[in-house]
């Protein structure tokens, strides 16, 4: 009993640091509350006499959960999680090396981690390189007791989170600016909509737009003018859009596609059931809005 007590104290001082690491595994809420809860079930069986380090020791129980979860989801063929939900507080990281003092390595490394962009990019990562990447690089895990976790050596983690941090700087700096492009274009239409501003809604529409039954910009722009009052710039599974909500359930999904710096398609959702399993992040604009 008093060993069951101990347990649920350490756990309960730890939960919180668990469900990050499980988020930044994971790349989901609900599946980061999933792996701690089964954590939970794995530590209340364990044997905890030996136990020296508490933290390091339940980190190490949730990281294997989450590689089971990355594994059976690879093997699955499932999408990405990138959902994207709003992020969670950055995790403390200790400093590591350089003498005690994070390097210029890490220093990108740990201001990247908090960014919508690695979640994306984590996802086409293998379980072993995520694994390896998230625990080292944003949680100072160290490479043996990584290669302990993934029965690897030290050497051979440490090439895993090499590998993932390669891939990420090339992937990350291509999606990200993408995507920051195609924000801000959404957001100049929305803008202009709102302000029934004719002459801007021209700039950002391709001359051949089309949206719903209307084809060509002036047509769709003297449709648009003076509307979408209500729709909001926001990130719909990872990718700009706008959603227009009645007490905060999305009514309308507005989706753009971008070429060339013009939007060419305005399409429109009003289905109900496909609303309601979409992943909404509503993202602040120059014009004020907030979530």
């Amino acid at each position: 009993m008093v060993e069951q007590d101990w347990l649920s104290e350490r756990f309960a001082e730890h939960k919180s640091h668990l469900h990050t690491v499980a988020y930044r595994m994971l790349g989901s809420p609900a599946d980061a509350e999933d792996a701690v809860q089964e954590a939970w079930l794995r530590v209340s069986r364990a044997d905890t006499g030996q136990v020296e380090n508490p933290a390091g020791w339940l980190t190490t129980i949730v990281a294997r959960v989450c590689l089971n979860m990355l594994e059976a989801r690879k093997a699955r063929r499932e999408e990405p999680a990138g959902s994207l939900p709003p992020e969670p507080t950055a995790p403390h990281v200790p400093a590591h090396s350089h003498g005690g003092q994070a390097g210029p390595e890490d220093q990108t490394l740990l201001a990247d981690s908090v960014g919508i962009a690695l979640m994306v990019v984590l996802d086409t990562l293998t379980p072993a390189e995520r694994l390896a990447f998230v625990l080292h690089d944003i949680f100072a895990v160290s490479f043996a007791e990584i290669g302990a976790i993934i029965d690897r050596s030290p050497a051979a983690a440490r090439q895993l989170a090499s590998r993932a941090r390669q891939r990420i700087r090339g992937a990350a700096d291509a999606s990200e600016a993408a995507r920051s492009r195609k924000r801000e274009i959404v957001e100049a239409f929305l803008a202009a909509a709102r302000s029934a501003d004719f002459t801007a809604l021209l700039e950002v529409l391709d001359p051949d737009a089309v949206a719903i039954q209307m084809r060509g910009s002036h047509e769709v722009a003297a449709f648009f003018a003076g509307r979408a009052q209500a729709a909001r710039l926001a990130l719909v599974d990872g990718v700009p859009a706008a959603v227009w909500s009645h007490r905060g359930q999305p009514k309308a999904l507005f989706t753009f596609t971008v070429d060339g710096e013009k939007i060419t398609r305005i399409a429109v959702d009003t289905d109900p059931d496909r609303l309601d399993a979409l992943d909404v992040v509503f993202l602040s604009t120059r014009e004020g809005d907030r979530r």
